[in-house]
């Protein structure tokens, strides 16, 4: 007795499958590459207030950031108390329409923020504003929302 042969068929690649592994694979290294990297950022408890409104573009600020220990930062980067005034009047010569905004963590003491707005004013600062945020579950005034 003799079996008759089925065709063979030509193996084929499919490629809607493999673009979807592609695509997933893709999302899943993006992901997990974001949840490795380190935030730069600093932490500050700001201080509430009703009356916060939002700040300025990024590029037409010099933040001036004190944490939690007393230490300070100039646009993130460590700088002692002696250099402040002398940093901060180097970085407004180069820009005198920058607005200095001075993030101050809210359990500091009262005389730490003012002696770190002398030495701003000092250093030549003519706009300056004291970063706060919005008490919880305060919703925006009607300026405010027209704004956005």
């Amino acid at each position: 007795m003799r079996l008759k042969r089925l065709p063979v068929e030509k193996a084929r690649i499919e490629l809607i499958p493999m673009i979807d592994t592609m695509a997933f694979l893709l999302v899943f290294f993006m992901i997990a590459s974001l949840a490795m990297t380190q935030q730069m950022g600093l932490t500050v408890d700001l201080p509430r207030a009703a009356t916060a409104t939002p700040q300025t573009s990024a590029d037409r600020m010099l933040v001036v950031t004190m944490d939690r220990q007393g230490n300070l930062f100039l646009n993130k980067q460590t700088v002692r108390w002696g250099a402040l005034e002398q940093a901060v009047r180097e970085r407004l010569r180069a820009r005198p329409e920058l607005v200095v905004v001075v993030n101050a963590d809210e359990n500091l003491r009262h005389g730490a923020v003012v002696r770190v707005i002398d030495v701003i004013r000092r250093a030549g600062a003519q706009r300056m504003s004291i970063a706060t945020k919005r008490p919880e579950g305060e919703r925006a005034g009607p300026d405010e929302a027209q704004r956005k």
